[in-house]
């Protein structure tokens, strides 16, 4: 019987390796774990069917990757270029490896190349399919119904607090002469959690609207001032589902100019960046105020005629009654008889020696009845 130590075994299982393998393989996988350390990426990589309506299939194959610090820096910046993301857990990619052996870390694979045409055709794959099942959920335009208040004031924002995109909102907001009244609803916007972070922060806003009595008028989600990666969570089909049924209007501003998301396209409002929200916001109020101020010149303009017309119907009733004027009636030579301040229309109504009063334009004359 030979016998072998465990590290000649782990020795001959290395020689058998070199012997029947090839120096690398082109291996299509799932990253279902990445992380960094001292410059290195290590990477788990899984070999799973997607989901299906019964749930997910068993891992049919695992196994720990490296890539090493000299090739990750060329590859991981090759791959994001292309892409437009970085390398992170849930995607699926084309990457070329060796196979190595080690006596006490067992079997695992180097990266040493990287296809991003693969990722970005799968990526692809899976948008149009979110899109597709949005469409057929009937959830792609449920926002567009509903009704956008007049004037958004109380606004629900999400966001990372530190982002340079919210302090450029915030500013554009405290500096637009109007007031706006914001709360945060502090979420990561990039990243492997960043999904559920933004999910979370949605739940919290709704069930603030049932507890207050003061609620929101629209949820803005904005992302800036951090890479222009990592946006693959705002392509997910349970996030977009969540927003494109929230009781709120939803606006957009993840702060990318290139494409558009799938929640850009089920938001009610889409805008490219944090500042243009702030500004679309204001331009709202801008037009609410402009009516305002043209219906009060109206309404100023209507009182200022209506004055006209009542002054001038005064003044004509003021020509009536100065016509009427006894005095005026006397100018013409006509005068008025009385008796004891009554006016007498006839004859009948006096009796000889009786005193009456002639007025005239002038004075009066007192008579006596012959």
């Amino acid at each position: 019987m030979n016998r072998y130590t465990l590290s000649e075994l782990c020795a001959l299982i290395g020689e058998a390796l070199d012997d029947c393998l090839a120096p690398s393989y082109w291996v299509q996988a799932e990253v279902s774990s990445y992380s960094e350390k001292g410059g290195h990426a290590y990477l788990e990589l899984i070999d799973s069917p997607k989901s299906t309506a019964g749930g997910s299939k068993p891992i049919s194959a695992k196994m720990r990757a490296t890539c090493w610090a000299g090739t990750k820096e060329l590859l991981m910046a090759y791959f994001e270029a292309e892409t437009g993301q970085r390398l992170q857990a849930g995607m699926t990619v084309l990457v070329e490896v060796e196979v190595q052996w080690h006596a006490v870390y067992g079997l695992s694979l180097s990266i040493v190349n990287i296809d991003p045409s693969y990722t970005i055709g799968d990526m692809a794959r899976q948008r149009q399919q979110t899109i597709a099942q949005l469409q057929a959920d009937g959830l792609l335009e449920a926002q567009q119904l509903l009704p956008l208040p007049t004037l958004i004031r109380r606004i629900a924002v999400i966001s990372s607090a530190s982002a340079a995109g919210y302090e450029d909102f915030k500013h554009q907001l405290d500096n637009s002469g109007y007031r706006f009244e914001t709360r945060l609803f502090g979420a990561v916007m990039q990243g492997e959690g960043a999904e559920r972070s933004i999910l979370a922060a949605l739940e919290e806003i709704s069930d603030s609207q049932t507890t207050s009595n003061n609620g929101f008028d629209a949820v803005v989600i904005i992302r800036g001032g951090g890479a222009s990666t990592d946006l693959s969570c705002f392509d997910s089909y349970t996030l977009c589902a969540v927003c494109a049924q929230f009781e709120l209007p939803v606006l957009s501003g993840i702060g990318h100019t290139r494409d558009v998301s799938v929640l850009d396209m089920v938001a009610h409002e889409s805008l490219k960046t944090p500042t243009a929200v702030a500004e679309w916001l204001i331009h709202r109020m801008d037009v609410q105020q402009n009516r305002i101020n043209d219906l009060l010149t109206r309404l100023q303009r209507t009182a200022e005629r209506q004055i006209l017309i009542r002054r001038h119907r005064v003044e004509l009733l003021e020509q009536r009654l100065a016509a009427c004027n006894p005095e005026q009636i006397y100018r013409k030579g006509y005068s008025l008889l009385t008796k004891n301040g009554k006016v007498i229309r006839s004859t009948g109504e006096l009796k000889a020696g009786e005193i009456v009063t002639t007025h005239l334009a002038d004075g009066t004359i007192q008579s006596a009845v012959l």
